[in-house]
């Protein structure tokens, strides 16, 4: 094993705080209520758009809806590194991949106009060897492409990665990547959805539980 790839929304941070704030915050500004936290975390992996219909009942191509969604983005751009934290374990892991000299990456379908500056919000983790947004592929997750271009990036082979993620299509892209896979069961997971159901070779409940299963799958060879 080379790399380690991530999700970045779910995965790698706990965005859904900034999320709530904003979309609520937005709310307000229509004279609405807020809404609990939960039903906005629970829609966070599914994007702006889910959030959008979610606080305001409307479907893309509604009036109103387009102006709402940018509005919405407008907030958390402005607001996107406040309350967002690594999930526990998260940097630990990073230190224990520098140290091993894993390299590791984020594939992510969060546009890179929010993912650039979250990242650097948090230049404690050890240097990424790529990030990957839709905005530097053709197609996004499910699809393998993301994947293949961190792959490339990093110089190493899918099958010398491993991909790690809160949502199906992030076992579908590293599945079809050729690469294993980890589904992260305390990510933003859709209501009456489970990560079990998604057929990765891995499930974990926390991100503590990432490294020991590298070491006890991945990491065999390299110890010798």
């Amino acid at each position: 094993m080379k790399a380690v790839l991530f999700d970045l929304d779910g995965t790698l941070f706990d965005t859904a705080p900034d999320f709530i704030v904003v979309l609520n915050q937005l709310r307000h500004q229509e004279q609405l209520p807020p809404l609990p936290g939960e039903a906005i975390r629970a829609v966070v992996s599914n994007g702006a758009r889910a959030m959008v219909r979610l606080a305001f009942g409307r479907d893309e191509g509604d009036p109103g809806f387009d102006g709402l969604r940018q509005r919405f983005l407008d907030l958390y751009l402005a607001h996107l590194a406040e309350h967002t934290v690594p999930f526990p374990g998260i940097e630990e892991l990073l230190r224990q991949l520098a140290a091993h000299d894993i390299a590791w990456g984020v594939v992510t379908n969060k546009p890179a106009a929010y993912t650039i500056p979250l990242m650097r919000a948090f230049s404690q983790f050890p240097e990424p060897g790529a990030i990957v947004c839709p905005d530097d592929v053709e197609n996004r997750k499910p699809h393998p492409e993301p994947i293949y271009l961190a792959c490339s990036r990093i110089g190493c082979t899918p099958a010398e990665a491993v991909y790690v993620g809160d949502h199906e299509r992030d076992i579908e892209a590293g599945k079809a990547a050729g690469m294993p896979t980890i589904a992260c069961s305390y990510g933003y997971i859709d209501a009456g959805d489970s990560a079990a159901n998604w057929n990765a070779d891995h499930l974990v409940g926390s991100a503590d539980e990432i490294w020991p299963l590298l070491e006890q799958h991945y990491l065999s060879d390299r110890n010798g």
